[in-house]
This record gives C-alpha cells, sequence and structure tokens, in this order.
C-alpha cells in the first residue's frame, strides 16, 4: 500500500493550480496597526460555507481588528464566494480568490502561503470556516508567535479538547497523532488541527515544493517540513466546537488515502531517506 504512493503515480501536476489573483488592494489598507506590530493574513478556505462565513470573518476582526482575510473559495455552489466578494468589496481587510472548482484543502492552504508570501506578511493564521477554530483563541495563539516559529491551536495539549466528539473519533485522532509523533519524530501533541499561525519568512526555507499531500495528511506533512527547516513549533489549548451551520466535508476514502501518505512519509523518515536538499 505504501509503495503505491508515489509522488509520480497519485500526486500528478503541480500541487497548487494556477488561479486568477485576488483583485488589488492597498497593503495598508484596513484599520491601522500599531507601532511595529506584525502584518497579519488570515485564510480561510471555503466550500459551501454561506452559513458560516460573513459572521466568522465578522468575529475574527472583532478581537484582531488589523487582520487581512483571505478567502480562498472553491466555486461554492451555495454561493460563499459570492457573499465573500460581497465583503471584500465594502471592506479593504478582506479579499478573495476564486478557484475554478473543488480542488482540496491542501492547495488552498498552500495558495495562502504563496500569498503571503508574495505580500511579505508577517504571520499567516490558518483556521477552518465552520467556527470548529473559535476566533477567541487567536491573541492566545499570536501571543505564542513571539517564542515560536510556527503555532498550534492545540486539542491535545493540557487546557485543550474537543466538543461532543465520538469515543471512535477521538481514539482515531489520538492514534493518528501518536503514529505522528513516533514517525515523523516531530514534539507536539496535535500535529492535525489546521488551526495554525506560521511565520511567513519560516514557510520561505521550508521546502514547500517538496509537499506531496493534498487531503488530510496535509497538515501532518506541511508541519513535518516546517519542523524540517527548522522551526521552533508551540502549541496553545483550544476547544475544537462543532461547526455551526453546513454539513460536514470528512471523507473516508480520503482519511484512508491519508494515513497511508502518513505512513510512506514517516517510514521514510524513520529510514533517514526525507533530509533536506542542500
Amino acid at each position: 500500500m505504501i509503495s503505491a504512493l508515489t509522488p509520480d503515480e497519485s500526486f500528478p501536476g503541480p500541487l497548487v493550480p494556477e488561479a486568477p489573483a485576488p483583485r488589488a488592494v492597498r497593503l495598508d489598507a484596513g484599520v491601522a496597526r500599531r507601532p511595529g506590530e506584525p502584518r497579519l493574513l488570515v485564510s480561510l478556505a471555503t466550500y459551501n460555507e454561506a452559513g458560516n462565513v460573513e459572521a466568522l470573518i465578522a468575529e475574527i476582526h472583532k478581537v484582531a481588528p488589523h487582520a487581512d482575510v483571505l478567502v480562498i473559495d472553491d466555486n461554492s455552489p451555495d454561493g460563499t464566494g459570492q457573499i465573500a466578494a460581497r465583503l471584500a468589496d465594502t471592506d479593504p481587510r478582506v479579499q478573495v480568490l476564486h478557484r475554478p472548482g473543488k480542488l482540496g484543502l491542501g492547495t488552498a492552504t498552500l495558495a495562502a502561503m504563496k500569498f503571503a508570501m508574495a505580500r511579505d506578511y508577517d504571520f499567516l493564521l490558518n483556521m477552518d470556516a465552520d467556527f470548529s477554530h473559535p476566533p477567541r483563541y487567536l491573541p492566545g495563539i499570536l501571543a505564542g508567535m513571539s517564542k515560536h516559529d510556527l503555532m498550534i491551536g492545540s486539542r491535545y495539549t493540557r487546557g485543550g479538547g474537543t466538543e461532543n466528539w465520538p469515543l471512535t473519533r477521538r481514539i482515531i485522532s489520538q492514534s493518528v497523532n501518536m503514529l505522528v509523533r513516533l514517525t515523523f519524530r516531530m514534539p507536539v501533541k496535535d500535529a492535525s488541527g489546521a488551526f495554525r499561525c506560521y511565520r511567513v519568512n519560516m514557510l520561505r526555507t521550508a521546502e514547500l515544493d517538496r509537499v506531496r499531500s493534498r487531503g488530510y495528511s496535509f497538515q501532518q506533512e506541511v508541519l513535518f517540513r516546517c519542523h524540517k527547516s527548522g522551526a521552533k513549533l508551540g502549541e496553545y489549548p483550544i476547544l475544537f466546537e462543532n461547526r455551526r451551520a453546513g454539513v460536514s466535508k470528512v471523507n473516508k476514502a480520503e482519511a484512508v488515502r491519508s494515513i497511508s501518505m502518513i505512513l510512506y512519509i514517516g517510514l521514510r523518515n524513520v529510514f533517514g531517506l526525507e533530509q533536506r536538499r542542500g
């Protein structure tokens, strides 16, 4: 099963497809930052989140009024992209990247990383768009960036947790994280969550072009690439909440493929085949 997951066979073509660029905005647009305050970009990958996106952006700006928000919408049939575009027309802190179809969370996150690097942001903070990552935790995660290159909104560090998860889901999630710790050899308890803040300068050295994953294993692999680049990792406790509106997009077949990819990368790492280039 592992040998079938070679990059050439399972992950053909560019990982980040070409897509229309967001409309141009002034880099100093929006609420003025305090002197020395980092430039922050919050990225939201959306597909059918019409019931969440406007309220979520409003809550983000309540706790981080200086943040720019990038919505990466995969041509949502429910009109999420149109809602985001309307917000962008009235608020220069909101920007939208419209993609032609459902291209996946991994490619959306990489597109946000490229966007942040191209526009010289200091921090990129990624969140789910369904309120499972409550914006009230942003100040604590951002405070941790004073001592770290990457902060994880962690369900499994002391003080964190999940809301109304069935026992089987908790067991699977914790087992995957244990597998990652053993094979990727990273000192973190929650390697699978998407609620993270990245130092953009660190991303420039993280060899993101080597990322093979497109599905759920993307979070583990991109964290692994950052760790390999020497990034200092930190965790901040969060309560992972159930989505407020819409339908979960969990796909069992993709979960199996992602576990296979984790095994593939993890075993390569154990046997010394995942060294940094140069």
